[in-house]
């Protein structure tokens, strides 16, 4: 058992974002508290939304978004850090928990008062490929930044494999295409992004065959070839596809196997199942990050948001009460950005579908419009579509495409959704104009009068 004195002892699982987030926030708020954070991994305090830029070499190293060291982590914030240190079980009634020393193989168990569970999401599997595969590859974490990066400089490889068309997919694919190599996206639906609008779909399908990328759509099993080493090739209608390398960017799930092992109560998407204070169903038992449920404003149920900024408030909230404290997680807005193929694409709130499983009845505007004057060199066209709800003219979500100006787009929808301020109001703001940065006529007022005719 590690050793620690009988004041209260913290422990935090998982030393990602929402891990070093809670330990901090632990120590801060109670700083006699003895804070420990194990974490399965070599790296602690990581960006995990940076990596395909690493991978792209827009950012050089990938010690640039490793952030802490443990000893670093330890001598500025106080907390005591064990990576490649795994937890196996807890013990909820004696508030044990068991872990191993990856390293050296060791095990050993350490008395809590208070859990915190920062476990993160872990890459789907795709059920018929091998996963021990020496040219098979997830991009999830900076190791596997690592080991990707390794091996293409070792082997060379031309022609590479993505397996899925979401936003990590699309993000691989961008970065691998910046450095020449020629890469398939193999996805079950037939446009890409699953999930987003049917107009954003369409252009950003439009996007991947610009910047030379093969789309394949199957909702069939493939068959993933394999020489017992290596994964060498997919039959795709009749026809033999041949390639160097594979990543799979099927999406992530929560990481709750600890959590399951120890009957905590799991939410639909299996995520852990939180309340406001980030508490499990053990009182003693917090968690935090991608591992959780957190309730969407909109459809005021729990939800799934894998988000990084999520992870780190919620891991704050988290420490701060398993430290004593009285800290309220909100209801969430989902608003997410990504860069893709020299576009930024951002979705907020609900889609158009969701909105209906909801029982919503929605209602939708899109427009297309410059995002500068067009007298402007740098002037280009930008796509928005705004859902709101009929009877009371909220807005329900959004999507945009275009420059960085798509960033502001969603963060002032997301606004007016957290403030239930009404979409025609957009039509009455009073949006800045100046030629170099922004239009004469705002795509959000434009959408914003299509709603007030909607309401005449």
């Amino acid at each position: 058992m590690y050793p620690l004195s009988r004041r209260k002892n913290i422990i935090v699982v998982g030393g990602n974002a929402a891990g070093p987030a809670a330990a901090a926030k632990a120590k801060r708020t109670d700083p006699e508290a003895n804070v420990l954070m194990v974490e399965a991994g070599k790296f602690i305090s990581t960006g995990t939304c940076e990596i395909p830029y690493v991978l792209s070499g827009e950012i050089k190293d990938y010690e640039e978004i490793v952030f802490f060291t443990p000893d670093a982590f330890e001598k500025e914030k106080g907390v005591k850090v064990l990576s490649s240190h795994r937890v196996g079980k807890i013990d909820r009634t004696r508030r044990i928990i068991s872990i191993q020393n990856l390293e050296s193989g060791h095990r050993f168990e350490q008395e809590y008062d208070k859990l915190i569970l920062c476990t993160g999401s872990k890459a789907k599997s795709v059920p018929s490929l091998p996963s021990n595969l020496d040219n098979v590859f997830n991009l999830k974490s900076v190791s596997d930044l690592i080991n990707l990066k390794s091996y293409i400089g070792k082997n060379n490889p031309v022609n590479i494999l993505i397996i899925g068309a979401g936003y990590i997919g699309l993000e691989t694919a961008d970065a691998l295409v910046k450095l020449g190599l020629k890469v398939s996206i193999l996805e079950k639906e037939k446009l890409p992004f699953p999930g987003a609008e049917a107009e954003s779909r369409n252009l950003i399908a439009e996007l991947i065959k610009k910047s030379g990328i093969e789309y394949l759509s199957s909702d069939e099993e493939i068959k993933f070839n394999n020489d017992g080493k290596k994964f060498t090739s997919i039959k795709f209608e009749g026809r033999i596809h041949e390639y160097d390398l594979l990543i799979t960017a099927a999406g992530v799930e929560p990481e709750n196997s600890l959590a399951l092992s120890a009957q905590l109560s799991l939410g639909k998407s299996g995520g852990i199942k939180t309340d406001q204070k980030m508490r499990t169903t053990d009182p003693n038992i917090f968690a935090a990050g991608d591992c959780v449920e957190t309730v969407n404003q909109i459809t005021g149920r729990p939800d799934y948001f894998p988000i990084a900024t999520l992870a780190q408030q919620g891991g704050h909230i988290a420490g701060e009460n398993a430290a004593g404290g009285n800290a309220f997680m909100n209801p969430v807005v989902k608003n997410i950005a990504v860069k893709i193929f020299g576009k930024s694409f951002v979705s907020v709130g609900l889609s158009s579908e969701e909105a209906q499983s909801n029982g919503s009845i929605a209602g939708t505007v899109n427009s297309i419009t410059s995002n500068l004057v067009k007298v402007m060199p740098q002037s280009e066209q930008v796509f928005g579509k705004i859902i709101f709800e009929k009877r009371s003219g909220m807005i329900l979500g959004a999507n945009f495409l275009g420059g960085t100006e798509t960033v502001g787009y969603g963060d002032v929808i997301a606004m007016m959704i957290r403030n239930k301020i009404k979409a025609k109001e957009l039509a009455n703001v009073n949006f800045n104009y100046t030629p170099p940065l922004s239009p004469f006529v705002n795509l959000l007022s434009v959408l914003g009068r299509k709603i007030e005719r909607e309401f005449k």
